[in-house]
């Protein structure tokens, strides 16, 4: 009698091995297409220096207006480049990438998240970038190593979270053009701040508007670290929008995601 012998199924990868292979995917997808990449430094870059050396003189006839506008231009770059994360969710989505990943034995959400950690750290590099451009048009911030790794920090947790957020929108639009049209609405947010003007030249009306919104805090802490002015409560204040951002796009983004993509 002969006996038989059964193959032993092969274990399921670990999840961070699936992580990093969707973190991996999602950064070589940006080398294959930079394009981006490339908008998302380009852009601020741009603006930066059409504040600072066209409107420059006419608002702060000083010359400092560059230390005032960089900070508001970090989160603008930040923005441009997570804004890329909706239409790229959007593509998987409409591609069925998302349906062929369900079949495997791993969590399908994970591709969402290799997409979000892509874009911080591709953000991260466009922000040093930009500081980088900003030092070379005459910015001279005052931080000390701690309080630039504070920066950076708190770069890296709005980042976060405006990037879930987008991600949810990639989720719930209909095709990638729809994606990258929803997402531009976000991009209003820093001008509607104390990014480009102080808060207090703006119509009252508008003042109370940027006065509590998510940006003005987290501007004016990023500005404080840099240049030494007072944060006061800004900085709790700039923590606690990251946190609640990210909150609602994570529950946001879960919630789009088994409508959408289904339940393993």
């Amino acid at each position: 009698m002969t006996a038989l012998t059964t193959t032993p199924l092969a274990s399921p990868p670990r999840p961070t091995t699936v992580f990093a292979t969707f973190v991996a995917r999602s950064m070589l997808h940006t080398l294959r297409t930079p394009d981006a990449l490339i908008m998302a430094i380009a852009l601020p870059t741009i603006l930066m220096v059409l504040f600072t050396q066209v409107f420059g003189g006419a608002i702060d006839p000083s010359g400092g207006y560059v230390d005032y506008v960089v900070p508001g231009i970090i989160l603008l770059c930040a923005g441009f480049g997570a804004a890329s994360t909706a239409v790229d969710v959007a593509n998987d989505m409409k591609a069925g990438v998302i349906e062929r990943f369900r079949t495997m034995p791993f969590r399908a959400e994970t591709v969402i998240a290799g997409h979000v950690v892509a874009s911080l750290v591709r953000n991260l590099v466009a922000t040093a970038i930009v500081i980088l451009v900003a030092v070379l048009l005459g910015f001279r911030p005052s931080a000390t190593p701690l309080e630039w790794a504070a920066t950076f920090a708190l770069v890296a947790a709005y980042i976060l979270a405006i990037t879930y957020l987008f991600a949810a929108i990639g989720l719930a639009a209909s095709s990638p053009e729809a994606a990258s049209g929803y997402g531009f609405f976000l991009m209003f947010l820093p001008y509607l701040s104390s990014a480009f003007v102080p808060v207090d030249t703006m119509p009252e009306w508008l003042r109370w508007i940027a006065d509590n919104q998510p940006l003005t805090p987290i501007i004016e802490t990023i500005r404080g670290l840099l240049l030494g002015t007072e944060i006061g409560a800004d900085g709790w204040w700039a923590i606690g929008w990251c946190a609640l951002i990210l909150a609602v796009a994570l529950v946001l983004t879960r919630v789009l995601f088994r409508a959408k993509a289904g339940r393993r």
